[in-house]
């Protein structure tokens, strides 16, 4: 089995900063893309940025020039550094990694159970 963990979350005025981490792990044999996704109340989950393991990025519009991902391979764990954050960031924070286990062919995209962000005004 694999297990996604998300961690860093909590409650931050608007302008501040917060890292969110996401840590895998289980029976992975190598793990692709990894992501952030995120879920307001009543909308509905929608992609914040990804990273495949090459290190090329992909960021929503509404976090560019706020938000970096990064990851670190040897500790199949990614990370959502994010800047100058606003009200209407505020959301679970979801992260998912492509993961190929070490006994399967095949590759599954994995989720974690989700991180509070709560931006306050």
């Amino acid at each position: 089995q694999v297990q996604l963990v998300e961690s860093g979350g909590g409650l931050v005025q608007a302008g501040g900063s917060l890292r969110l981490s996401c840590l895998a792990s289980g029976s992975i044999f190598s793990i692709n893309g990894m992501g952030w996704y995120r879920q307001a109340p009543g909308k509905q989950r929608d992609l914040v940025a990804a990273i495949t393991s090459g290190g090329i990025t992909n960021y929503a519009d509404s976090v560019k020039g706020r938000f970096t991902i990064s990851r670190d391979n040897a500790k199949n764990t990614v990370y959502l550094q994010m800047n100058s954050l606003k009200p209407e960031d505020t959301a679970v924070y979801y992260c998912n990694a492509d993961v190929v286990r070490s006994d399967s062919a095949y590759q599954l995209r994995y989720w974690g159970q989700g991180t509070q962000v709560t931006v306050s005004s």
